[in-house]
């Protein structure tokens, strides 16, 4: 894993852990992210991490609208 500086405010840095959490979080979110990558960056279990996404406002599933509906339009085929 490869180690970034980021130049963020104070008081970010006094809930370091929770600004981590936060950051691994939206990035699970937005895909950039696996749920084991996210954990790892976090320092905690995937399941401890899968735990916590709902502190963000995460879903555990991350399943967007239009793959639901490529899914469906599959299925209809078959």
């Amino acid at each position: 894993m490869t180690t970034i500086q980021l130049h963020v405010p104070d008081f970010l840095e006094e809930n370091h852990e929770d600004t981590v959490r936060f950051l691994a979080a939206k990035l699970y979110e937005s895909g950039k992210l696996s749920l084991g990558q996210a954990a790892e960056m976090t320092g905690l279990s995937k399941n401890e991490f899968a735990n916590i996404l709902v502190r963000y406002d995460v879903n555990y599933i991350n399943y967007s609208f239009e793959d639901v509906m490529a899914d469906v339009e599959r299925i209809s085929k078959v």
